[in-house]
């Protein structure tokens, strides 16, 4: 009998060994081919239904304070009473809230735009309606499945948020804007942060997003003051990324942003954000969470029940510290 020839019992338990080394691969590329097999639609077989989505749309209307539209992966989102110049009351910010829920569960979506119709982005907060119900602590209070629009606090956004603003955009909104992650103002914005100008102080985060992204003395300058500033000192500050010539251009272009934003992996652009929170937010936690009880403790004061008078009688308030 002739022996094997030695040569060829290497080069045989070569290829077995190199079998044995590609067996894992070789499964689990069966699998994810019979995974990919599973998601396809066999022949004669109805296609797989499309992915839920969790927000409808809301038609701007007369008794409608936020309107909500989707283009493709976008969402817009409108605040939409302009006979109050926008001014956010707490069901603004709640409806709000909810949009912003349903956004971020919504897998369709990948990018939103929050944007103004009428003629300004918001003056801001609607005092008397906020007084009316202090009360009752935050207007967000006892909901669920709402996003704080102000984005602190324990629920926040995993997903993209563009503000596009134009006209004035004062204290709330200066405070919203300063919570989205890019942002497009107008060339006729008028922004203000002037809380200490009637007895109250900026309580939606810009004692801490202002001065983070200004820079101490940019952000005291206006602050302290209550003096406005414009779009271009916004950018030269580096709270804002892109001028536009008109609030229609503002607002295109930040569809435009958005538009990219969505085209990018989606769960890259999440992992991207987390991580940059996680880098900037993690030490001012604690004085994001102060600042409910701090606004509240304002409201109790005479020097806020001067503010309220004086502005609604068209004078100068006169202040005392009390």
């Amino acid at each position: 009998m002739e022996k094997e020839p030695v040569v060829a019992r290497r080069d045989l338990m070569k290829a077995a060994a190199a079998v044995a080394a590609l067996a894992p691969a070789l499964a689990a590329s069966s699998a994810l081919a019979a995974e990919q097999q599973q998601g396809q639609p066999q022949q004669g077989q109805p296609a797989p239904a499309p992915q839920p989505t969790t927000l409808a749309e809301v038609a701007p209307a007369a008794d409608i304070r936020l309107s909500v539209e989707r283009r493709g992966q976008v969402a817009l989102f409108g605040l939409n009473r302009p006979e109050a110049q926008n001014r956010i009351d707490p069901e603004t910010f709640q409806a709000l809230a909810r949009a912003l829920y349903d956004y971020d569960h919504d897998p369709s979506l990948r990018a939103a735009v929050l944007f103004g119709h009428g003629d300004h982005f918001s003056r801001g907060i609607d005092v008397e309606a906020y007084r009316a119900a202090a009360g009752n602590g935050s207007p967000l209070a006892g909901f669920t499945r709402i996003v704080n629009p102000l984005n602190y606090g324990q629920a926040q956004r995993s997903k993209p948020l563009i503000a596009a603003v134009h006209g004035d955009t004062w204290n709330m909104a200066h405070e919203l804007f300063l919570a989205a992650d890019i942002r497009v103002a107008a060339a006729n914005t008028n922004f203000g942060q002037d809380e200490n100008a009637h007895g109250r102080f900026p309580g939606g985060g810009s004692t801490v997003r202002f001065v983070r992204e200004a820079g101490w003395g940019n952000a005291m300058r206006y602050m302290l003051t209550g003096d406005h500033w414009g779009a271009e000192e916004a950018y030269r500050m580096g709270t804002l990324q892109h001028v536009a010539e008109t609030p229609e251009a503002a607002l295109s272009r930040a569809v435009e942003i958005a538009r990219q934003v969505a085209a990018c992996a989606p769960l890259g652009v999440q992992t991207t954000l987390a991580s940059a929170h996680l880098a900037i937010d993690g030490p001012e936690a604690e004085a994001f969470s102060k600042l409910g009880a701090q606004y509240s403790g304002l409201y109790r004061t005479q020097d806020f029940i001067e503010g309220v008078r004086a502005q609604a009688e068209g004078r100068p308030p006169v202040f005392h510290g009390n």
